[in-house]
């Protein structure tokens, strides 16, 4: 498929700035994929679609307070630093993206904090946009991690304009959150809330959970028409046997498992073998999915109404049928569905 096929028009308004007062309390939209049906329900609905011994995959993954705002030394520049991952523990070493990027050079020192308590040094330019900088800090690593993190801001994409708030470090997260690396969040895993959660064990369901520490490729832009030729950026993921066996075990028995976001389904077709099974998994995926695509581990998955051109938006076609997901997409704009991060919910079954 092309590129300009996963284009839409979507108001600017209905980009979601703030999610739901309650985490279950998102609108739902629910596709029959076989049928290409449409319900609408909230998301605490969830509960009745699913039945005993039937899996939940969930993203456990931790999202960092990965933005900083500092200052160029003798300038006194306003430079903006994402932080994407860590390099090198001992050295402080950290793979970052610098806005303006023209402005840095190697060499250049970069100051952070209202009395400079953080200061890092440019000592490589990796790509066009990015580089590595290595921090300066005299005192124990977790001292050096912490004061990263106070000056560090929660990383919600571009699209939500409007400046942080206290309750995003919050919200920008999900309730089961551990394992921490994450730049941008598992939006999906985002509706949950404990009391859903107990609701849908008490109903027999079970919950594994995986780890893909989500990246900034997931909102890179493409800029080829032919999808075959668009390189996904390499991101880390993990998945524990005893994870493994729990969906292995629902595959066995031919119970109902349901991929939370394109982050699990991602990580759930990467390691999958030729017997239909998934196989514990410690490394790196840059699987890029988009249609035609034939799905071999989840047959139902939760996913947020994605903007256009994205590369979530081509795995939730791939997955739904291309025309039934554009048609439902079209239904979401019309009855007023919130997109994006903070946005409502899909369900496809």
């Amino acid at each position: 498929m092309k590129l300009s096929e996963f284009k839409f028009d979507l108001p600017e308004e209905q980009i979601a700035l703030y999610p739901a007062h309650n985490r279950d309390e998102s609108r739902m939209l629910v596709l029959n994929r076989k049928t290409g049906e449409i319900e609408h329900k909230i998301f605490k609905d969830l509960v009745n679609y699913f039945d005993d011994k039937d899996v939940f995959v969930f993203n456990d993954t931790r999202v960092f307070p990965a933005r900083l705002y500092g200052n160029k030394e003798k300038t006194g520049a306003k430079i903006e630093v994402f932080l994407l991952r860590e390099l090198n523990k001992e050295m402080k070493f950290w793979d970052v993206l610098v806005d303006p990027a023209r402005k840095i050079r190697i060499g250049n020192k970069l100051y952070f904090g209202e009395d400079d308590s953080l200061v890092a040094e440019v000592i490589d330019n990796t790509t066009s946009r990015g580089r590595t900088l290595r921090f300066l800090f005299d005192g124990t690593y977790e001292e050096f991690r912490k004061t990263l993190y106070e000056l560090g801001e929660t990383p919600l994409p571009r699209f939500i304009n409007r400046p942080v708030e206290p309750d995003d470090e919050i919200r920008y997260q999900t309730i089961f959150a551990k394992h921490e690396g994450a730049v941008v969040a598992p939006t999906a895993g985002m509706h949950f809330s404990r009391e859903l959660l107990k609701r849908l064990e008490i109903r027999g369901c079970e919950f594994s959970f995986i780890t893909l520490h989500a990246g900034l490729g997931n909102f890179r832009e493409i800029d080829v028409e032919d999808l075959t030729k668009h390189k996904m950026d390499s991101e880390q993921m993990q998945i524990l046997p005893e994870n493994v066996e729990i969906i292995n075990n629902a595959r066995r028995n031919k119970n109902r498992i349901c991929a939370v976001g394109t982050t699990v389904m991602r990580a759930l077709e990467t390691c999958v073998g030729t017997d239909g099974l998934i196989k514990a998994y410690d490394g790196w995926t840059n699987k890029f999915i988009f249609p035609p695509y034939d799905f071999t581990v989840a047959d139902s998955m939760i996913a947020n109404f994605q903007l256009p051109y994205s590369t979530l938006l081509m795995m939730i076609c791939a997955f739904g049928d291309y025309d039934k997901v554009m048609n439902a997409y079209d239904v979401a704009l019309k009855e007023g569905y919130r997109f994006g991060t903070y946005g409502d919910a899909m369900l496809i079954i």
